[in-house]
């Protein structure tokens, strides 16, 4: 489950407030005492040596349960590589009490993942806020702490998926390179070492020595519990004192991990080759911890080289055309850590000319000192993601698990100060002190005579730090508002501008007074769109990199400065932007909205910048086994001639739809088609609804339409089933994905039933394919279907996709088909079906808290005619299901020899 992120600028994110007045509060339960508080964060801390952090927000009902245990790749010893990982993975096996975890959060809708880095692992679950959920979630955490079986049997049974995970991996060769580059960078640290281990270690690990760690670890003094939104504080402490107070503090004491990096004395250097199509540079340096107080100017200075499109790496090889795209990979951990650039690079292109710029630039800032406007940039980019962070519980919930891991959750705020602060001067003095020849792991080693190398960081006090940290005051609350589907339409105003174009606007208080929104505009028709599926889709791109007012940079800057966000994208028939901002910005934020939509400029050089990068990004998937097989799908009995916008193109038709249109194609698509009488925007949060309205009839009422919109039809195409294998060589994951269609679509009596037996077949961690392919016999890291129904024609799509290991192949397939077969001839049990509709409408009740998706879902309301109404319908017709139903409908439309399959791997080697 740990998925090596990619960090383009480690957020900081932010915390907030407790909004619980109250006359007096209740007493503390025995053996729970109370500490520091911060922002509206309160720790308390109970006898047995457990931390928990409470931070309540009513205003989206729903709660975030979060555990974060002090254990890492970094206290793995020899031979135990992948242990923290593993350890993952077995307690979701289940305890004596609760049996497998994974299927009973799966029956109740609950929303979960556990993640392990090099510091530390945690777990979270996010449900819609109810007594009954977060009794569960808090009963379960503690009894997974001290009683997971962590057995022989289920070991054997993960170590297919653990393997699947690591092949999943191995597939990726910008994420091996990073492994690679921070090997060769730490000598004896264990930050060089994977985290999903050595595939030996995890292999032919000792289960004796896997429940020892996991004995060692996973105990209350070495954990901390956060509970994050809608949930009340006393309720929670006293369940935490319920469940987890009786776990005895453990007599043990944690080992002392004291090996030190020492410090680097030449470049190093890392040659990966593999099978790809696109090249890449990787750069690291030895930085310091996170609590250091460099850390931040350190990575501002990562920030200053690689944000883009103003970074000094972006214009010095992005926009020179020595590269495709320019990124970073800061870590700031518990020890000294380091700091990593990447440079893609088009294969056809020389990689030592941009490794020269690329190391030139970054090792330049002794000659070019950093500008108070470069480092300008990065902070408001920066501390607009804090404020993001602040209206968001769960997501901070979550993140506080890094600081913790860092040395205490306070420098979460600590660090946020540090970056109001942090100033060029500071910048300049950490780059000449890290960025340097002697301190960086790239290409080959090369002696030197008078090596300069970079001090050790000294030990950081945290706890001085922090002891009488304050923090800002707390930021305002939101309502409490119950997300059901007469609430969301009782709510909604709804009404259509002079050009046509539909509005829908949700208005409600928010924490940090947060707005999203969303926009689609459809245009054309099926004869006057053929062939232009590269200009509608480099158009849509193109918005946001100039307009006839503002050049792509000050776009990006307005909007740092607005803290809002914006992304913009069109196709062949539609454009679609999506945004936040907050309340005191959403004027100027539509503003821009509104001029990025109808004036764009189409620079010449940011349409080369763009083009190189799109087809760098599909010349990666000429190998790539995902890639391939799903296009492979997409062609396979297309009817469609080349030019139909539902026609699935070669992917060097793909590559010449990129390179073929120029700037005046992209004017003149924008010209001949984009106006606003076939179009919907919808607004949901803290908004002024007639300040708003007045508005957009300014800026849209009169956006005519050049041309009328036709919806281009979407009639059913049946496949004939088939098993087309795909040889993709040298790659260590391999790829399926099936399909059958049928005609269905969502107005259909059917629908709820169909769309419940999908659920129960792949559309869950309870489906049959889950328990059979992942959980029984560990074929897979990941396996789903997944149901699409149309709302136009009766069109539906049931989908299958799975990754696995290449020589897995046939035992996949007859997984995969057995469970087809059972679910047609035998069915699913009135059990399967009565907690699946459980599950199911807990999710459904999950996704209406959000208030992205609301937005989203307005406009397509808008589009189709429909309300909130339809979606309490489904939610009726599926409480009302019976296994009959189900099953019935299952059989109506699902036919087990149907489907259409693809796989795509190495299969040849396996059979070498």
């Amino acid at each position: 489950m740990m998925a090596f992120s990619r960090p383009i600028r480690r957020v900081l994110a932010c915390v907030f407030f407790v909004a619980l007045c109250c006359n007096a509060q209740a007493a503390l339960p025995p053996g729970v005492s109370q500490g520091p508080s911060v922002e509206g964060i309160t720790e308390y801390d109970l006898a047995n040596g457990l931390k928990v952090l409470l931070f309540p927000d009513a205003s989206q009902a729903k709660t975030t349960v979060n555990i974060t245990y002090l254990v890492g790749s970094r206290m793995e010893n020899y031979g135990e590589t992948g242990m923290a990982h593993l350890l993952e993975h077995m307690v979701f096996k289940g305890t004596p009490s609760r049996g497998n975890l994974m299927s009973a959060m799966g029956q109740r809708g609950i929303d979960f993942n556990g993640t392990t880095w090099l510091d530390r692992t945690n777990y979270f679950e996010t449900f819609p806020a109810s007594d009954e959920n977060l009794d569960f979630a808090l009963a379960m955490e503690a009894d997974r702490m001290v009683n997971s079986f962590v057995a022989k049997k289920d070991l054997d049974s993960e170590m297919t998926v653990v393997r699947n995970e690591m092949e999943r991996n191995e597939t990726n060769a910008v994420r091996i390179l990073i492994q690679r580059t921070m090997a060769a960078a730490y000598n004896w640290h264990s930050y060089g070492k994977d985290t999903i281990g050595a595939r030996s270690d995890v292999e032919q690990v000792d289960i004796g020595r896997l429940q020892a760690f996991y004995r060692l670890y996973y105990q209350p003094d070495n954990a901390v519990l956060v509970v994050a939104g809608s949930f009340d504080p006393d309720r929670v402490l006293s369940l935490v004192s319920k469940y987890f107070g009786p776990i005895p503090r453990p007599t043990r004491v944690l080992p002392r991990l004291y090996t030190e990096e020492p410090v680097q004395d030449g470049e190093r250097q890392v040659t990966l080759r593999r099978v790809g199509n696109t090249q890449w540079l990787s750069d690291l340096y030895h930085t310091v911890p996170a609590a250091h107080p460099d850390s931040v100017a350190i990575e501002a200075a990562v920030g200053v080289m690689t944000v883009s499109p103003g970074g000094r790496l972006y214009k010095a090889l992005v926009e020179t055309k020595k590269a495709a795209g320019v990124d970073d990979f800061v870590y700031n951990g518990h020890d000294p850590s380091f700091a990593m650039f990447l440079v893609k690079v088009p294969d056809q292109d020389p990689i030592e000319g941009a490794r020269e710029v690329m190391l030139r630039t970054i090792e330049g800032v002794r000659s070019e000192p950093i500008t108070a406007a470069e480092l300008d940039r990065v902070r408001a980019k920066t501390i607009k993601q804090i404020d993001d962070s602040i209206n968001d519980p769960q997501r901070l919930g979550i993140a506080l698990s890094q600081s913790i891991a860092e040395g205490d959750w306070r420098l979460f705020f600590l660090r946020r100060d540090r970056w109001r602060t942090v100033t060029p001067a500071d910048l300049d003095r950490v780059a000449t002190q890290y960025f340097k020849s002697a301190n960086r792991t790239v290409g080959a080693f090369i002696p030197d005579a008078k090596p300069d190398r970079s001090p050790v960081p000294p030990t950081v006090d945290v706890a001085a730090m922090v002891k009488d940290y304050k923090g800002d005051p707390a930021v305002a609350a939101g309502e409490t508002f119950d997300a059901t589907p007469a609430n969301l339409d009782a709510r909604a105003q709804r009404f259509t501008l002079a050009n046509g174009m539909k509005v829908a606007l949700l208005a409600k208080k928010t924490r940090g007074e947060t707005v999203q929104f969303a926009l689609r505009v459809h245009y054309g028709d099926e004869k006057s769109i053929f062939g232009l599926g590269g200009e509608g889709n480099l158009t849509g791109d193109m918005l946001m990199r100039g307009t006839t007012r503002h050049s792509r940079q000050e776009i990006e800057d307005t909007l740092d400065r607005l803290r809002a966000k914006l992304s913009v994208g069109g196709s062949q028939t539609s454009a679609s932007a999506r945004g936040q901002t907050v309340r005191a910005n959403l004027a100027p934020t539509l503003d821009l909205l509104a001029e990025i939509m109808r004036q764009p400029s189409f620079p010449p050089a940011e349409l080369e910048t763009h083009k190189r990068a799109e087809i760098a990004a599909l010349e990666e998937g000429r190998t790539d086994p995902r890639s391939i097989a799903i296009r492979a799908l997409g062609r396979y009995d297309n009817p469609y001639p080349a030019g139909d916008g539902r026609y699935t193109p070669t992917l060097d038709e793909a590559i010449k739809q990129i390179q073929t249109p120029g700037v005046d194609a992209l004017k003149s698509f924008h010209q001949r088609f984009y106006g606003g009488a076939a179009a919907e925007i919808a607004i949901v949060g803290d908004f002024d609804a007639p300040t708003v309205k007045s508005q957009l009839e300014r800026l849209f009422g009169d956006w005519k339409s050049p041309s009328a919109f036709t919806r281009v039809p979407e009639p059913l195409v049946a496949k004939r089933a088939n098993a087309m294998p795909i040889e993709t060589p040298d790659k260590a994951n391999a790829f399926l994905t099936g399909s059958t269609s049928f005609a269905l679509n969502d107005r259909d009596p059917d629908y709820p039933a169909f769309l419940l037996a999908n659920y129960l077949l792949g559309g869950s961690t309870n489906s049959r394919l889950w328990n059979r392919v992942r959980q029984k016999e560990g074929l897979s890291y990941g396996i789903g279907s997944s149901l699409r129904a149309s709302s136009f024609e009766p069109n539906g799509l049931l989908s299958i996709s799975a990754i696995f290991a290449p020589q897995n192949l046939q035992s996949l397939r007859t997984a995969v088909q057995d469970e087809i077969k059972r679910a047609s001839t035998e069915g699913f049990s009135a059990t399967e079906v009565e907690d699946g509709k459980k599950a199911m409408l807990q999710e459904r009740r999950l996704a209406r808290t959000q208030d992205a998706g609301l937005a989203d879902a307005l406009t397509q309301q808008a589009y189709l005619g429909r309300t909130f109404a339809y979606s309490g319908e489904v939610d009726a017709a599926i409480a009302k299901l019976t296994p009959e139903a189900v099953n019935a409908a299952l059989r109506k439309y699902m036919q087990p020899d149907a489907f259409a399959f693809v796989f795509a791997g190495d299969f040849a080697k396996t059979h070498k």
